[in-house]
């Protein structure tokens, strides 16, 4: 049988006999000591002048020093019976019997550890601000730690002083253990609370609620009002039913007003505040103060580019539109009728309560002049205007004040086609023409220049005739021929097919050269439609028909001279 001390030491003999050594082994491990560094939590025995004896469960007691547990002010804030954190401390003077620990070191790394856990579940910790230090405050958090300028509180502070000696709540921003680096911030400290306090708020808010603010500060758009731990803005259109330029011409920083409550946005905490909305609304009766038709008196208080307002009480301004401050066409601006400050009297044109929107007009206080145009004007008879624009299908004359009149571009001149009015007319030229047409219920005037003049048209076809011969210029080419200007401003076609040798061509060429002169024969005039019939082959089938009659004329002169000669010479023989 094997022996079961052959390396000298008993040998369980059975799983029963392993266990009841395990056993043994747990029950006697606390003799053992204590491993350096390991957090104890001990019981207070004995103060004395030098120690602070601890019980830590193991078989030694430990000693502290008493130092350790002497504040500032030289009192010894320890006493027999008190539970205290202390790790072993091998650095120390060595007692016999004794182990020497450290509750220094204990609270320091019980301090980490809180630090940690702070850190980690974002949890506020308490310190004392010890001083200032380069960038802000040392703060007693159980370790040094280091609070920048910045995180102080939640608006920039110049006085860091006053925190000193003062104990502080803190949340830990950065933690770095190896290092020692701890980074603490009481802002975030304080918007915790703020935001506590919010939250409590925001359960008792609500839309159309009257409360009552602390102005804290005033914007260029409006001012910030305190609601007890919530702040609403109070936008500057929503102070008066009046026209306010910048909210402090109606409240100021510290002012305690009643607003109501316009808009919330819970999720956002955001709210919206009226002042002006506790107050009766003076455009609930303004259709009956401003009938339509009726004439008020206002003060103008803006000017933009599209018209003018004017302010006809507090919190109620109309609108004179620039197309309602003169009857004329051509003002520009409506500064060059009105200025700011201006008191004007205007008739009111329309109302809408609800758009909150009142038009009224300055023109209105004149007759229109195109009620009695048709009386003081009629057709044929010439006006003399001032071109005041000038647009691609025309020129507008006015020919009184708040009295356009449009010439189309045909109507410029007889003598040639005009693609632009700028290549006859000028604007601000004094012009005279005829009038062509009045509809003064939709306010139009038709108007001529080339009236002034006999129609060349006309002319020609009272002077021609088919079958004549005329000169004309090739001006332009299109794909069936050419036009030739025989008159100015008339223009007759010379199809290709009465152009002599005119070959099918592409229509970037011309039969026949531009600009050169030539002669055509007129082969159709139609008077009611405008339009001459021009040819080249007649004319050289004419030419051609001359010269054969020529032909055939000197021929028959020939003839007879040489029958003349013969009957001559019969004669002759005959009285031989």
């Amino acid at each position: 049988m094997a022996s079961n001390q052959s390396d000298g030491r008993p040998q369980p003999q059975a799983a029963g006999e392993m266990l009841d050594y395990e056993q043994l082994i747990d029950d006697y491990s606390h003799f053992a000591p204590p491993a350096e560094g390991e957090l104890l939590q001990g019981h207070v025995l004995k103060v004395t002048d030098q120690e602070v004896i601890v019980d830590v469960g193991y078989k030694s007691e430990g000693l502290v020093p008493i130092h350790q547990f002497m504040e500032p002010d030289g009192s010894i804030q320890v006493q027999p019976g008190d539970v205290i954190d202390v790790v072993v401390d091998r650095h120390g003077a060595e007692v016999e019997g004794y182990i020497l620990l450290s509750h220094e070191k204990a609270r320091r790394i019980r301090a980490w550890q809180n630090l940690e856990t702070a850190h980690r579940e974002g949890l506020l910790v308490s310190g004392r601000v010890l001083g200032r230090v380069k960038g802000g405050l040392a703060v007693d958090v159980g370790v040094k730690a280091f609070m920048p300028a910045s995180q102080a509180d939640v608006r920039p502070t110049h006085n860091l002083d006053a925190l000193i000696g003062q104990d502080i709540a803190v949340k830990i921003v950065k933690l770095n253990r190896r290092r020692g680096n701890v980074v603490v911030s009481r802002r975030l400290a304080i918007e915790e609370e703020l935001a506590a306090r919010k939250a409590a708020l925001l359960e008792l808010l609500h839309e159309g609620a009257i409360v009552r603010g602390v102005v804290k500060n005033l914007t260029e758009y409006g001012a910030f009002v305190d609601l007890g731990g919530l702040d609403g803005l109070l936008h500057v259109s929503d102070m008066s039913w009046g026209r306010v330029t910048h909210p402090s011409e109606v409240v100021h920083p510290g002012d305690e007003i009643t607003v109501k409550i316009l808009k919330f946005d819970r999720e956002k905490e955001r709210i919206s505040l009226g002042l002006k909305q506790v107050l009766p609304d003076p455009w609930e009766s303004v259709a009956e103060r401003y009938p339509v038709n009726s004439r008020v008196v206002g003060r103008v208080v803006s000017i933009t580019d599209y018209g003018a307002f004017v302010e006809l009480e507090p919190g109620v301004e109309g609108l004179i539109h620039v197309s309602e401050m003169t009857w004329s066409r051509r003002m520009k601006h409506p500064s060059k009728v009105v200025k700011v400050g201006d008191s004007v009297e205007a008739v009111v044109l329309a109302v809408q309560p609800r758009e909150r929107r009142i038009s009224l007009g300055l023109k209105q206080l004149e007759p229109d002049p195109w009620t009695t145009l048709e009386s003081r004007y009629s057709v044929g008879s010439v006006v003399e205007g001032r071109v005041r624009k000038l647009v691609d299908f025309g020129a507008f004359v006015e020919i009184e004040e708040g009295v356009d009149g449009l010439v189309h571009v045909s109507d410029l001149t007889w003598s040639k086609r005009v693609k632009h009015p700028s290549e006859v007319l000028k604007k601000g030229q004094v012009v005279q023409a005829v009038i062509l047409h009045i509809d003064a219920a939709n306010r139009r005037l038709s108007l001529g220049i080339k009236q002034l003049q006999p129609d060349a048209w006309e002319t020609f076809f009272r002077s021609h005739q088919v079958g004549d011969i005329v000169r004309g210029r090739v001006c332009r080419a299109v794909a069936f021929g050419v036009f030739v200007e025989v008159a100015p401003g008339v223009e007759g076609l010379c199809h290709n097919s009465e152009i002599p040798g005119a070959p099918e061509r592409n229509r970037n060429e011309s039969p026949l050269p531009i600009g050169e002169e030539m002669e055509f024969k007129i082969i159709k005039l139609n008077e009611a439609e405008k339009r001459i019939g021009l040819s080249v082959k007649a004319v050289a089938e004419d030419e051609e028909r001359s010269r054969l009659e020529e032909y055939q004329r000197q021929a028959a002169a020939a003839t007879m001279t040489i029958e003349e000669v013969i009957h001559l010479k019969g004669q002759g023989d005959a009285r031989s």
